[in-house]
Protein backbone atom coordinates (compact mmCIF):
# COMPACT_ATOMS: atom_id res chain seq x y z
CA UNK A 1 0.00 0.00 0.00
CA UNK A 2 1.34 3.49 -1.04
CA UNK A 3 -1.90 5.39 -1.76
CA UNK A 4 -2.85 7.83 1.03
CA UNK A 5 -6.10 6.49 3.70
CA UNK A 6 -9.24 8.14 4.98
CA UNK A 7 -11.34 6.70 7.42
CA UNK A 8 -14.96 7.43 7.32
CA UNK A 9 -16.98 5.89 10.45
CA UNK A 10 -20.86 5.73 9.19
CA UNK A 11 -20.08 4.33 5.86
CA UNK A 12 -22.60 2.65 4.99
CA UNK A 13 -25.14 5.33 3.40
CA UNK A 14 -26.03 8.55 2.84
CA UNK A 15 -22.85 11.17 3.31
CA UNK A 16 -20.54 8.43 5.06
CA UNK A 17 -21.22 6.39 1.90
CA UNK A 18 -21.37 9.26 -0.33
CA UNK A 19 -17.48 10.33 1.00
CA UNK A 20 -16.01 6.51 0.98
CA UNK A 21 -16.88 6.28 -3.06
CA UNK A 22 -15.77 9.75 -3.43
CA UNK A 23 -12.22 9.15 -1.40
CA UNK A 24 -11.86 5.86 -3.21
CA UNK A 25 -12.41 8.07 -6.58
CA UNK A 26 -10.10 10.12 -5.52
CA UNK A 27 -6.43 7.73 -5.11
CA UNK A 28 -7.22 6.81 -1.49
CA UNK A 29 -7.15 3.69 -0.12
CA UNK A 30 -9.94 3.72 2.65
CA UNK A 31 -10.90 2.45 5.94
CA UNK A 32 -15.22 1.98 6.60
CA UNK A 33 -16.52 1.36 9.34
CA UNK A 34 -20.33 1.22 10.50
CA UNK A 35 -22.70 -0.86 12.57
CA UNK A 36 -24.06 -2.95 10.06
CA UNK A 37 -21.54 -5.74 8.51
CA UNK A 38 -23.30 -6.60 5.31
CA UNK A 39 -23.40 -3.24 4.25
CA UNK A 40 -19.91 -2.65 4.85
CA UNK A 41 -19.37 -5.98 2.94
CA UNK A 42 -21.29 -4.55 -0.09
CA UNK A 43 -19.39 -1.40 -0.04
CA UNK A 44 -16.15 -3.09 0.26
CA UNK A 45 -16.99 -4.66 -3.24
CA UNK A 46 -18.35 -1.08 -4.92
CA UNK A 47 -14.69 0.67 -3.65
CA UNK A 48 -12.37 -2.34 -4.11
CA UNK A 49 -14.30 -2.00 -7.96
CA UNK A 50 -12.76 1.60 -8.15
CA UNK A 51 -9.02 0.01 -7.12
CA UNK A 52 -9.01 0.86 -3.47
CA UNK A 53 -7.54 -0.99 -0.77
CA UNK A 54 -10.37 -1.26 2.04
CA UNK A 55 -10.48 -2.16 5.56
CA UNK A 56 -14.15 -2.66 7.05
CA UNK A 57 -14.19 -2.45 10.29
CA UNK A 58 -17.98 -3.58 12.44
CA UNK A 59 -18.64 -1.41 15.52
CA UNK A 60 -20.55 1.03 17.52
CA UNK A 61 -18.79 4.64 17.69
CA UNK A 62 -20.96 4.60 20.72
CA UNK A 63 -18.87 1.70 21.48
CA UNK A 64 -15.65 3.10 23.25
CA UNK A 65 -14.07 -0.12 23.66
CA UNK A 66 -15.14 -1.44 20.46
CA UNK A 67 -13.55 1.43 18.59
CA UNK A 68 -10.62 1.18 20.78
CA UNK A 69 -10.29 -2.71 19.84
CA UNK A 70 -10.71 -2.13 16.37
CA UNK A 71 -8.69 0.80 15.89
CA UNK A 72 -5.60 -0.74 18.10
CA UNK A 73 -6.25 -4.32 15.83
CA UNK A 74 -5.69 -2.78 12.52
CA UNK A 75 -2.56 -4.26 10.71
CA UNK A 76 -0.13 -1.60 10.62
CA UNK A 77 -0.30 -0.90 6.89
CA UNK A 78 -3.15 0.93 7.78
CA UNK A 79 -2.30 2.67 10.98
CA UNK A 80 -0.89 5.97 9.02
CA UNK A 81 -4.31 7.60 8.23
CA UNK A 82 -4.32 10.69 6.69
CA UNK A 83 -7.75 12.06 6.75
CA UNK A 84 -10.36 10.99 9.17
CA UNK A 85 -14.22 11.77 8.44
CA UNK A 86 -16.26 11.93 11.54
CA UNK A 87 -19.74 11.24 9.65
CA UNK A 88 -21.09 8.89 12.36
CA UNK A 89 -24.31 11.13 13.27
CA UNK A 90 -28.10 10.86 14.05
CA UNK A 91 -31.05 12.71 14.98
CA UNK A 92 -33.59 11.14 16.99
CA UNK A 93 -37.75 12.86 17.30
CA UNK A 94 -38.96 16.66 16.76
CA UNK A 95 -40.45 16.92 20.11
CA UNK A 96 -40.11 19.93 22.27
CA UNK A 97 -37.57 19.89 24.67
CA UNK A 98 -39.74 18.74 27.67
CA UNK A 99 -41.52 16.00 25.85
CA UNK A 100 -37.80 14.42 24.66
CA UNK A 101 -37.02 10.92 24.65
CA UNK A 102 -34.10 10.17 27.15
CA UNK A 103 -33.42 7.26 25.02
CA UNK A 104 -33.56 9.79 21.70
CA UNK A 105 -31.26 11.87 23.65
CA UNK A 106 -28.97 9.40 24.76
CA UNK A 107 -28.18 7.88 21.45
CA UNK A 108 -27.67 11.55 20.13
CA UNK A 109 -25.08 12.39 22.49
CA UNK A 110 -23.66 9.15 22.39
CA UNK A 111 -23.04 8.92 18.55
CA UNK A 112 -22.96 12.68 17.74
CA UNK A 113 -20.59 13.86 20.36
CA UNK A 114 -18.95 11.16 22.77
CA UNK A 115 -18.45 8.95 19.54
CA UNK A 116 -16.98 11.32 17.61
CA UNK A 117 -14.28 12.27 20.32
CA UNK A 118 -13.24 8.82 20.45
CA UNK A 119 -12.77 8.19 17.22
CA UNK A 120 -10.32 11.81 17.85
CA UNK A 121 -8.86 10.43 20.71
CA UNK A 122 -8.18 7.27 19.11
CA UNK A 123 -6.47 8.54 15.70
CA UNK A 124 -5.40 12.06 16.10
CA UNK A 125 -2.42 11.49 18.47
CA UNK A 126 -0.61 9.15 15.09
CA UNK A 127 -1.51 12.72 13.24
CA UNK A 128 -0.01 14.39 15.49
CA UNK A 129 3.31 11.72 16.25
CA UNK A 130 4.04 12.12 12.41
CA UNK A 131 2.70 15.81 12.51
CA UNK A 132 0.70 15.33 9.52
CA UNK A 133 -3.04 14.93 8.95
CA UNK A 134 -6.41 15.98 8.28
CA UNK A 135 -9.88 15.83 10.57
CA UNK A 136 -13.38 16.83 8.81
CA UNK A 137 -16.32 16.55 11.06
CA UNK A 138 -19.48 16.71 9.79
CA UNK A 139 -21.80 18.74 11.62
CA UNK A 140 -24.81 20.89 10.75
CA UNK A 141 -26.43 23.96 9.85
CA UNK A 142 -28.80 23.27 12.83
CA UNK A 143 -25.42 23.50 14.61
CA UNK A 144 -25.72 27.51 14.53
CA UNK A 145 -29.00 28.12 15.65
CA UNK A 146 -31.79 25.60 17.37
CA UNK A 147 -34.87 25.30 15.48
CA UNK A 148 -38.18 24.12 16.69
CA UNK A 149 -37.92 20.40 18.18
CA UNK A 150 -34.41 20.24 17.27
CA UNK A 151 -33.12 21.38 20.88
CA UNK A 152 -30.89 18.23 21.61
CA UNK A 153 -29.48 17.67 17.93
CA UNK A 154 -29.03 21.15 18.06
CA UNK A 155 -27.01 21.34 20.75
CA UNK A 156 -24.74 17.89 19.77
CA UNK A 157 -24.09 20.17 16.51
CA UNK A 158 -23.01 22.64 18.42
CA UNK A 159 -21.01 21.09 20.11
CA UNK A 160 -19.55 19.47 17.43
CA UNK A 161 -18.07 22.96 15.80
CA UNK A 162 -16.96 23.63 19.54
CA UNK A 163 -15.18 20.59 19.74
CA UNK A 164 -13.72 21.25 16.13
CA UNK A 165 -12.51 24.57 16.90
CA UNK A 166 -11.14 23.62 20.24
CA UNK A 167 -8.60 20.67 18.35
CA UNK A 168 -7.73 23.43 15.53
CA UNK A 169 -6.00 25.40 18.50
CA UNK A 170 -4.97 22.05 20.02
CA UNK A 171 -2.68 21.44 16.91
CA UNK A 172 -2.46 24.41 15.82
CA UNK A 173 1.77 24.07 16.61
CA UNK A 174 1.02 20.97 13.77
CA UNK A 175 0.70 20.47 10.14
CA UNK A 176 -2.45 18.95 11.16
CA UNK A 177 -5.25 20.63 9.43
CA UNK A 178 -8.91 20.58 11.29
CA UNK A 179 -12.51 21.27 9.40
CA UNK A 180 -16.13 21.87 9.92
CA UNK A 181 -18.54 20.85 7.23
CA UNK A 182 -22.27 21.88 8.10
CA UNK A 183 -24.67 20.69 5.80
CA UNK A 184 -28.14 22.12 5.53
CA UNK A 185 -31.09 19.40 4.20
CA UNK A 186 -29.33 16.41 3.10
CA UNK A 187 -32.00 13.98 1.49
CA UNK A 188 -30.71 10.59 2.71
CA UNK A 189 -31.97 8.02 5.36
CA UNK A 190 -31.54 11.10 7.90
CA UNK A 191 -35.14 11.96 7.95
CA UNK A 192 -36.15 8.24 8.48
CA UNK A 193 -33.93 7.78 11.38
CA UNK A 194 -35.35 10.79 12.96
CA UNK A 195 -38.96 9.45 12.59
CA UNK A 196 -38.20 6.09 13.49
CA UNK A 197 -39.26 4.71 10.26
CA UNK A 198 -42.03 6.79 9.64
CA UNK A 199 -41.40 6.98 5.85
CA UNK A 200 -44.22 9.87 4.97
CA UNK A 201 -42.97 12.50 8.05
CA UNK A 202 -39.57 11.61 7.00
CA UNK A 203 -40.75 12.51 2.88
CA UNK A 204 -42.45 15.80 3.82
CA UNK A 205 -39.33 16.93 4.76
CA UNK A 206 -38.09 17.22 1.52
CA UNK A 207 -40.92 18.38 -0.12
CA UNK A 208 -41.03 21.50 -2.82
CA UNK A 209 -37.41 21.83 -2.70
CA UNK A 210 -34.35 19.99 -4.17
CA UNK A 211 -32.47 18.76 -1.41
CA UNK A 212 -28.53 18.31 -1.58
CA UNK A 213 -27.21 14.52 -1.54
CA UNK A 214 -25.42 12.69 0.15
CA UNK A 215 -22.36 12.97 -2.89
CA UNK A 216 -22.71 16.64 -2.70
CA UNK A 217 -21.55 16.48 1.10
CA UNK A 218 -18.87 14.02 -0.46
CA UNK A 219 -17.62 16.43 -3.07
CA UNK A 220 -17.18 19.49 -0.35
CA UNK A 221 -15.18 17.09 2.18
CA UNK A 222 -12.89 16.11 -0.96
CA UNK A 223 -12.41 19.29 -1.30
CA UNK A 224 -11.01 19.97 1.62
CA UNK A 225 -8.99 17.74 2.02
CA UNK A 226 -7.29 17.99 -1.62
CA UNK A 227 -6.41 21.81 -0.85
CA UNK A 228 -2.50 22.43 -0.66
CA UNK A 229 -1.16 22.02 2.39
CA UNK A 230 -0.58 25.38 3.92
CA UNK A 231 -4.77 25.96 3.14
CA UNK A 232 -6.92 25.25 6.13
CA UNK A 233 -10.70 24.93 5.22
CA UNK A 234 -11.70 25.65 8.97
CA UNK A 235 -15.78 25.71 8.10
CA UNK A 236 -17.97 24.98 5.04
CA UNK A 237 -21.94 25.54 5.15
CA UNK A 238 -23.31 23.88 2.54
CA UNK A 239 -26.98 24.80 2.05
CA UNK A 240 -29.50 23.83 -1.02
CA UNK A 241 -30.50 26.54 -3.32
CA UNK A 242 -33.57 27.71 -1.87
CA UNK A 243 -32.75 27.19 2.19
CA UNK A 244 -31.29 30.11 3.57
CA UNK A 245 -30.20 28.83 7.22
CA UNK A 246 -31.73 26.05 9.34
CA UNK A 247 -35.20 27.53 9.66
CA UNK A 248 -35.74 29.69 6.51
CA UNK A 249 -36.69 27.46 3.31
CA UNK A 250 -38.89 28.41 0.11
CA UNK A 251 -40.87 25.27 -1.19
CA UNK A 252 -42.34 24.78 -4.49
CA UNK A 253 -46.19 23.77 -4.55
Amino acid sequence: MSKRIALITGATSGIGEGCAKRFADGGYDVIITGRNKEKLDALTTVLEAKGAHVLALAFDVRDREAARRAIEGMPAEWQTIDVLVNNAGLARGLEPEYKGDFDDWDQMIDTNIKGLLTMTRLIVPGMVSRNHGHIINIGSVAGDAAYAGGNVYCATKSAVKAITDGLRIDVADTRLRVTNIKPGLVETNFSNVRFHGDTKRADSVYHGIEPLTGDDIADVVFYAASAPEHVQIAEVLVLATHQANGTVIHREG
